[in-house]
């Protein structure tokens, strides 16, 4: 350690200077951290995404190399095993980093290779909330939550322990990284973190129960190729008994894969099913080009249209005419959005039953059966079998 400069003692030139607050915990230091960060592997060829600037992208030939950044966690994944170890000497005559190998472990989440492709898993993660609740003994359920009607706020007899409710569910919120399956669940019970009652503790434990008997599931994402992208979009109308707000669930999937998913109650009242379902088209599609500029950015352009399947035939019927109606003025501004993004050949809206609407997950609960049709859906499984020499 040295005196910093402008501020050295003349007559104590050994002495150091004792810190009082550290950079690392002022508000200042993300900023000062990512903007160190990116000046310096912008000088060595990088340069960092619109659309994530948590992205970094270099490209020179047929040379391809990106840099995720995560306060101090980094993956490096290159086009050649010589581009990334260049890299790696290069980053490591800046930063102070090491060098851990194929990844395996990031933010919590467990990468597993295996023959068919990745495995994510947050087992470890979710074994510690089912300990801090006390629950490491229960009987597992078979769904996180039930078909009956949805709490209301005042179901039940205030909670004992309102902040190991919040604790439990803020965890939970986490999980659904990689578990898609339980978003919906988790979903209804963060909607009463203000006011825990007795009830909303109940179905936040059978979330619990159900995580205890699935404790090993994962994400799979397999090698396909990505030439397309298809979503599923469904809403629960009304379904909240204290606002009669609506339920929004989407997914979409890229090739085979999985990639984005959302379960959350609409910000305003739908005066009608199909004004809810297209609130829902409308956030999919904004979705989908977030992710078409991701990909363009990546070098990986799309060519085909976004599909989005939807069960509301009023619903598909709006995006295609451009005449609006006295009832539907109010959201004008979705139906333009949508229109545009079809007339320009971006998003196709397509008819699906609802028995093969898999967004239906994400919006009520299921009978076991349907559930876990349409969680395999979303290529929630158990690990893959070990193999020899993977």
């Amino acid at each position: 350690m040295h005196q910093p400069l402008g501020f050295r003692e003349s007559q104590h030139p050994n002495y150091v200077c004792r810190l009082k607050k550290s950079l690392y915990g002022m508000k200042q230091a993300p900023c000062a951290w990512y903007q160190r960060f990116a000046d310096y592997v912008s000088s060595i060829g990088f340069h960092h995404s619109s659309s994530d600037h948590s992205l970094f992208i270099f490209r020179r030939g047929t040379d391809i190399a990106y840099i995720l950044l995560y306060v101090d966690d980094i993956i490096l994944v290159a086009s050649s095993h010589d581009l990334r170890k260049s890299f790696m000497a290069l980053l490591a005559s800046e930063f102070a980093m090491k060098d851990l190998g194929p990844l395996s472990y990031f933010l919590g989440i467990a990468v597993t290779r295996h023959v068919g492709g990745l495995f994510l898993s947050q087992c470890t993660y979710a074994s510690e909330i089912i300990a801090r609740a006390g629950m490491a003994s229960c009987n597992p359920s078979a769904t996180p939550v039930d078909t009956k009607q949805k709490l209301n706020s005042s179901s039940g007899t205030p909670c004992e322990d309102a902040t190991l409710y919040r604790s439990l569910a803020g965890a939970l919120q986490y999980l659904t990284f990689t578990r898609p399956d339980i978003s919906y669940a988790v979903q209804q019970v963060c909607l009463h973190m203000h006011a825990p009652r007795t009830e909303h503790m109940f179905s936040l434990k059978r979330v619990l129960r159900y995580i205890r008997g699935t404790l090993t599931y994962g994400l799979h994402l397999y090698p396909s190729p990505i030439e397309k992208l298809v979503s599923y979009t469904d809403a629960d109308w009304g379904g909240c008994p204290d606002t009669r707000r609506s339920t929004s669930g989407y997914c979409v999937f890229l090739g085979d894969n999985l990639i984005s998913w959302s379960s959350k109650r609409q910000p305003t009242l739908s005066r009608s099913s199909a004004e809810a379902e297209y609130r829902v088209v409308a956030n999919v599609v904004s979705e989908s080009c977030w992710i078409r500029n991701l990909l363009m950015e990546l070098h990986f352009p799309l060519s085909q249209a976004t599909l989005v399947h939807c069960d509301n035939v009023s619903a598909i019927y709006l995006s295609r005419n451009p005449v609006h109606h006295q009832r539907t003025k109010h959201i004008e501004m979705d139906i333009h959005f949508v229109q545009e993004k079809v007339a320009r050949g971006q998003a196709r809206i397509l008819h699906v039953p609802s028995r093969h609407q898999i967004a239906d997950i994400f919006t009520k609960g299921l009978p076991r059966v349907l559930f876990d049709d349409f969680r395999s859906s979303l290529n929630v499984s158990e690990p893959p079998a070990s193999t020899a020499g993977v």
